[in-house]
């Protein structure tokens, strides 16, 4: 777990940077901005969604009969409201593996990796593939998993779902540039545990109230950190005395 964690820490160090600033907050200026415009533009069909939701788990039928109504129109906005913040989040990780992770991974990799060779291995297309790969899975679990709510387990369905989305999202980014394909195929076999560790805990910070608003670029820091200490110790390459401990 240490090499986990190491990232993670070198991950928030570079969070304050000044040339990482504007990486946090654009990526949720961007997302809230889609989604208060899709909200807007598609009111009446995202409402019926939520009714529908509603209906399915017995609570619409409920609402219709609660007076006063105000009570009702207001668990119908916590609805709304609940569907709209994740979503956020959401779009906001994928923004930034997608647009802002080439910035990313070279202020990481000036600092802390310089003599890591690029050799290439992946692309914006297979970046782009991966994105809509784990959206589709990220989302299937949502729907597959849902029944647990009925058993009270439900509460697990947003820490597994969040966990898968941010290793199958940034792993491949993270390697994507300076890794060649034989080796970026042989670090997320070999430390495909270890991807899944990290994405546990960087999901973990989308549920943590402040934390939240910097999980996607805390992230993808984490994930650039560990995964270029990861190809420089396979490439057994010496490093900045900044940059992760190769020995783990």
């Amino acid at each position: 777990m240490t090499p986990i964690f190491d990232a993670l820490i070198r991950a928030f160090r570079d969070l304050f940077r000044l040339e990482v600033l504007w990486t946090v907050i654009w990526p949720i200026l961007a997302a809230v901005l889609l989604w208060l415009v899709l909200g807007v533009s598609f009111w009446d069909t995202f409402s019926g969604w939520i009714a529908s939701g509603l209906t399915a788990i017995g609570i619409q039928t409920w609402l219709e009969g609660v007076e006063p109504r105000w009570v009702a129109y207001g668990i119908q906005a916590t609805a709304h409201l609940l569907l709209f913040v994740p979503l956020v989040f959401i779009t906001a990780l994928v923004i930034t593996a997608l647009f802002a992770m080439p910035a990313l991974i070279r202020l990481v990799a000036e600092r802390d990796y310089p003599q890591l060779k690029r050799e290439h291995g992946g692309g914006m297309v297979g970046s782009l593939l991966n994105a809509l790969l784990a959206i589709g899975i990220f989302s299937a679990i949502w729907v597959f998993i849902l029944p647990l709510w009925l058993i009270g387990a439900g509460v697990l369905v947003p820490f597994i779902a969040a966990t898968y989305l941010n290793q199958r999202l940034f792993r491949y980014d993270a390697l994507a540039e300076h890794a060649s394909r034989e080796e970026l195929k042989t670090l997320l076999y070999t430390y495909r545990s270890s991807w899944w560790g990290l994405g546990l805990l960087t999901g973990l910070l989308q549920f943590v109230p402040f934390l939240n608003l910097f999980a996607a670029v805390l992230t993808a820091l984490a994930f650039i950190h560990f995964g270029l200490a990861r190809l420089a110790n396979l490439r057994q390459l010496p490093q900045n005395s900044s940059g992760a401990d190769l020995n783990h």
